[in-house]
């Protein structure tokens, strides 16, 4: 996130404006927005965001130690008055007028909308993102277009902390200048290491890095590296005074610097281990040995780095990152992959909007047109004259500074207004679930679990020894069943075809959710229990998780595995339905250690030799890590494995799913699809291990 801290040209007449630095702004926001626009060669841009962490803790500390230097005091009112004038108008704005056009064009995205604008003004996105335990990384609907303000939360909270912590540690050195920086130059590296610590206590391979990557306490070494930087190079206040050698050295060091920021870009990708284990580290120290290179004159590094269009894009890469997602996530068609037309089009729209920013609205409220504007307000209405034609906005200001702040501030009460209204109003009467579904943004049930049985009665004593309870929204499905029996479902619907298979376990990704649920299945005949049932079986458990994995955990989850042992520790023998893969292929193509043939190798080792069915996987997503080419590895690997186990069959639901039965994210289902998956995949169970004999094909059918 570019840093609301770092001006173009510094109000401060003592600090010196250094070109260089704009244009290493301009390298980490293009970063980010290639990361965004999915380009492959950009796996790391998220990183971009590291660099402005570093570039931020360095700038705000120099700003500081430079007023304590020249007065003995930091005039902390005046400090964060100017943050709130260089974060506040812009990030409004913005937020006015995402919420309108998606209250006038995007109506389903509202309910989501409301807490995120409001964690997005009171600066807390990233703590309330952790808290709904919300993924940046593995989602299935598309992003919200507020998800990348989690950084800006970070850097206004470093923004409001780290003031009050140097100021206590500058009286604790009773020193002024330089010499009470260097003072507090090994506390703040301590400061730094144990944050990163914490980092790495809490990084779990396994697990979704979310809380890792967005927590405030894991992501403060990359400002206080910079932070360190600012105490021990102080050279933003005037020229360092370096011998040829050491100017030649930091030149180096720049480069190197400006090399492993690339490399990372290109092949740290969001689950690399090495990113939490000591990369993001390395990135800040790049990021510092490139900023030190930038602060003296006549330098190669700085030269390059403070060309003209790097400047002006750094200039206005505030802007730019508050803009950028937005535009993206609210104009790329669902399930599109990347395209260099588009993404120039998107790019293009999101700078002009900054430019537009930058020049009517961040400038003008940086120098005051908010006060003066104000204060002539006022003037106007004790002289009685405020139908008289105003002057200027005060002295020797340009008359564009007048209407522009004035545009500027109706604009933003129409904005806010619109945007408001569909806040507070939400969605319209009558918005179904079917609608949302179509929208991409449906927020699935993270966790469904059942226990019944052939009477259709929960089964107490089996769910609490698979320590699985049914939910209260589950008791009318339970009662239906134990009204209908499984004999309701008509033969001719699955068939003559029943299994051998008394007990029945289905563990499921989200690809499963709706395969039990009332909301897309309110006959509970077409439920997958009912089917289950009515095929021969007696008892059935479903273990539903959403965004699971065999491997992988999300906060608070169960993975497949340790899911399968719960259930064999509470006493269950019988058959395994595994409607598993989609998740683990998404994280094997994010970058996960774990291959795809151990993760099923895993799954059939816990089952211990009992008859075990696969539903393989297929999605319409054509990019990224869910995509239907990954999608086909999995199925392939399921195929070979597959010789290796005589008590393993595929449920071969790829070849047999057809494209209408999925909702727009193109991974989940219509309540037609789900009728169909439940009714196809125990059909498949009966063919794959019948009542009489047994399947002699790796890959069976409905």
């Amino acid at each position: 996130m570019p840093p609301g801290g770092n001006v173009p040209r510094p109000i401060s007449s003592r600090q010196r404006y250094l070109p260089g630095l704009d244009g290493l702004r301009a390298i980490a926001v293009l970063a980010v927005i290639a990361y965004h626009e999915q380009f492959g060669w950009a796996q790391g841009g998220l990183l971009g965001v590291g660099v402005f962490f570093t570039l931020s803790g360095f700038l705000i500390t120099s700003l500081l130690l430079d007023q304590w230097s020249a007065d003995g005091a930091m005039r902390l009112r005046v400090f964060w008055l100017h943050r709130a004038r260089r974060l506040l108008p812009a990030l409004f704005v913005m937020l006015a007028v995402v919420t309108a056009w998606v209250t006038a064009a995007d109506r389903a995205r509202l309910g989501g909308l409301r807490s995120a604008v409001a964690a997005a003004s009171g600066y807390f996105s990233n703590w309330y993102l952790i808290a709904k335990n919300q993924s940046y990384f593995a989602r299935f609907a598309p992003p919200a277009p507020m998800d990348h303000l989690w950084s800006l939360a970070v850097e206004e909270q470093f923004y409001l902390l780290w003031p009050l912590l140097l100021l206590a540690g500058l009286l604790w050195a009773r020193k002024r200048g330089a010499a009470g920086a260097r003072r507090l130059l090994m506390p703040t590296l301590v400061l730094a290491a144990v944050s990163f610590v914490v980092m790495d206590l809490l990084y779990q391979p396994g697990m979704d890095p979310t809380r890792v990557y967005e927590g405030t306490d894991t992501r403060a070494f990359g400002l206080l590296i910079g932070a360190a930087l600012a105490m021990a190079w102080p050279g933003t206040t005037g020229s360092v005074a370096l011998s040829r050698r050491t100017k030649m050295a930091a030149d180096v060091a720049g480069l190197v610097g400006l090399a492993v920021i690339g490399l990372m870009v290109w092949r740290v990708g969001e689950y690399s281990p090495f990113a939490y284990r000591g990369g993001l580290v390395l990135l800040s120290v790049a990021t510092t040995a490139v900023v030190a290179s930038v602060t003296y004159s006549g330098g190669a590094v700085a030269v390059m780095l403070g060309c003209r269009p790097l400047r002006w894009i750094g200039v206005r890469s505030y802007g730019i990152y508050l803009w950028h997602f937005p535009v993206i996530v609210l104009t790329t068609p669902l399930n599109a992959g990347p395209n260099w037309l588009r993404a120039f089009l998107q790019t293009g729209a999101a700078v002009l909007l900054a430019a537009l920013s930058w020049k009517y609205i961040e400038e003008p409220v940086r120098h005051g047109a908010i006060g003066r504007l104000w204060a002539r307000s006022r003037s106007a209405r004790a002289s009685r004259e405020a139908a008289r034609p105003a002057g200027p906005i005060g002295a020797g200001a340009p008359r564009w500074v007048t209407a522009s702040a004035a545009s500027a501030a109706a604009g933003v009460v129409v904005l806010a207004g619109a945007g408001l209204s569909g806040l507070v109003h939400g969605p319209e009467q009558g918005a179904a679930v079917g609608s949302v579904a179509s929208s991409g943004a449906l927020q699935l049930p993270v966790t469904k679990s059942v226990v019944a049985n052939r009477a259709g009665t929960a089964s107490s004593a089996s769910a609490s020894a698979a320590g699985m309870q049914g939910t209260a929204s589950q008791m009318p499905m339970v009662r239906a069943l134990r009204a209908l029996g499984a004999t309701e479902i008509l033969p001719d619907v699955l068939g003559p075809l029943r299994t051998s298979c008394a007990g029945v376990v289905h563990i499921g990704d989200s690809t499963s959710d709706g395969l039990n649920s009332p909301s897309y299945l309110p006959n509970p005949r077409q439920r997958i229990v009912a089917r289950y049932l009515d095929v021969g079986a007696r008892t059935v458990i479903m273990d539903v998780e959403g965004a699971r994995s065999i491997v992988e955990v999300l906060p608070g989850g169960v993975n497949a595995h340790d899911a399968a042992r719960r259930i064999i520790r509470g006493g269950f023998r019988g058959c395994w339905v595994l409607a598993l893969g989609t998740d683990d292929t998404a994280d094997v193509a994010a970058g996960s250690n774990y291959s795809i043939q151990y993760r099923i190798v895993r799954m059939m080792a816990v089952t211990r030799g009992e008859p075990v069915l696969w539903v393989n996987v297929k999605s319409l997503v054509r990019s990224g890590p869910y995509a239907e080419s990954n999608m086909r590895r999995w199925n392939q690997a399921l195929l070979r494995d597959c010789a290796r186990y005589p008590n393993m069959r595929i449920y071969d639901w790829a070849a047999e799913v057809t494209p209408k039965w999925f909702i727009s994210d193109g991974i989940h289902y219509t309540s037609l699809g789900y009728e169909n998956r439940a009714k196809m995949i125990a059909a498949a169970l009966a063919h794959a291990f019948p009542q009489t004999g047994e399947s002699s094909s790796c890959v069976v059918s409905s």
